[in-house]
């Protein structure tokens, strides 16, 4: 199962491995844009993931990550849409597998270039998957997306010749497997990025 994480609309796509390749399942968005309260919006986060857990059993379940931006509060809800989301799933079955992937490495894996559009996304995930999917929101393409990506990756020859690493997802390679790099180091490395 793959999570496209959000506090308007969290998408969501399930994919199923036969003989090797991936095929559709079900696809969807979970849609909090009408609830107010900031916690009942997690609490609904909690029973819809949850729900989904129960009902599908996935094996494995793979989250884009937030993403680094200038706005902290936004960067903080979408943390904390993601942390409920993972306990949902771990309050299932707490053995489930989590990954996490960078958005421009979900992008990369599905249209070969990491800055591409929503809609692009969309249209690669229909031609992958045989499918004709035309929600209403994109988010729940990109949550399939997180899904074949993750996919991608575990089934990637050189991951397995790797012994299967966990990773982190922020870039798959042996930088990943360190752990990010401290805030310090981050500050250091962007002080155009620090507001006084």
């Amino acid at each position: 199962m793959g999570i496209d994480p959000g506090t308007n609309y969290m998408g969501y796509g399930i994919i199923e491995i036969v003989a090797g390749k991936p095929q559709a399942v079900v696809m969807g968005e979970i849609d909090m844009h009408k609830i107010k309260d900031a916690h009942q919006k997690l609490r609904y986060i909690f029973e819809r993931v949850r729900s989904l857990t129960e009902g599908y059993a996935p094996q494995e379940v793979a989250f884009e990550s937030p993403f680094f931006g200038e706005n902290v509060q936004s960067m903080m809800k979408l943390g904390r849409a993601q942390g409920v989301a993972i306990a949902a799933v771990l309050s299932v079955n707490g053995e489930t597998a989590i990954a996490e992937y960078a958005p421009s490495r979900v992008k990369q894996a599905i249209t070969g270039r990491g800055s591409a559009t929503k809609q692009q996304v969309a249209t690669m995930i229909n031609a992958m998957l045989g499918t004709d999917y035309q929600p209403r929101k994109l988010d729940a393409t990109d949550g399939m997306a997180v899904a074949l990506c993750h996919h991608f990756t575990t089934s990637n020859v050189l991951t397995r010749a790797m012994g299967g690493e966990k990773r982190k997802g922020l870039g798959g390679d042996s930088k990943a497997r360190k752990g990010s790099s401290s805030w310090e180091s981050f500050a250091r490395s962007n002080p155009d990025r620090i507001k006084r």
